[in-house]
């Protein structure tokens, strides 16, 4: 894939949601304090398909991302794998130089495709950092792939915030970039469930 800031988010997403949680984690309170780990991945699978339908072909999740369910019927390593592989093939057949890429995100409807890119992987890596911390994992979200990540965070959390970002948090002395960039979207990183 030409985006590799894309694989790593999404390889990311898929490690932490299906590898190395347990079925009595599922119900586990996350950093999105309205949401469980399942309803995170479900919330993660569908942004994933409204990237892919909306920068490729696809088609959008068949529930609302933004009031994710507790459970589907093809349950949640399917929904997942196949919102990733949607996502995949999507981003293969971008143009890395296009200047202007429509973005299912409605207060900054177009971006540059490599901007768009780290939009999308922002969303996946911030997600599999939630499911991580929401059961106890490593961290996924490396401080190399934050730094790929802050520019789309810059370019698309202000007017996200208040629906998709809480407000910005302080910077703490010894944050590394990682810590840096949740805390730029309203995340605590050293939240415990």
């Amino acid at each position: 894939m030409r985006f590799s800031v894309v694989t790593t988010a999404l390889d990311a997403l898929n490690r932490t949601a299906t590898t190395a949680i347990e079925a009595g984690q599922l119900n586990n309170p996350t950093p999105c304090t309205e949401w469980t780990v399942a309803q995170v991945i479900f919330h993660a699978a569908g942004d994933q398909h409204a990237w892919a339908s909306t920068v490729g072909q696809g088609s959008l999740p068949s529930y609302n991302p933004f009031d994710p369910p507790h459970e589907l019927d093809e349950g949640i390593e399917n929904t997942l794998a196949n919102a990733i592989q949607a996502a995949t093939a999507a981003w293969a057949g971008v143009d890395s130089a296009e200047s202007s890429l429509n973005t299912p995100l409605p207060p900054v409807p177009v971006l540059a495709a490599e901007l768009a890119a780290a939009a999308c992987a922002l969303d996946a890596a911030v997600h599999a950092w939630d499911i991580a911390a929401a059961t106890q994992q490593p961290t996924p979200l490396t401080a190399a792939l934050a730094e790929q990540l802050l520019p789309a965070a810059r370019a698309t959390a202000e007017p996200l915030r208040g629906f998709a970002y809480a407000a910005a948090l302080p910077e703490m002395p010894g944050d590394d970039s990682a810590d840096a960039l949740l805390r730029y979207l309203g995340r605590d990183p050293r939240w415990k469930p």
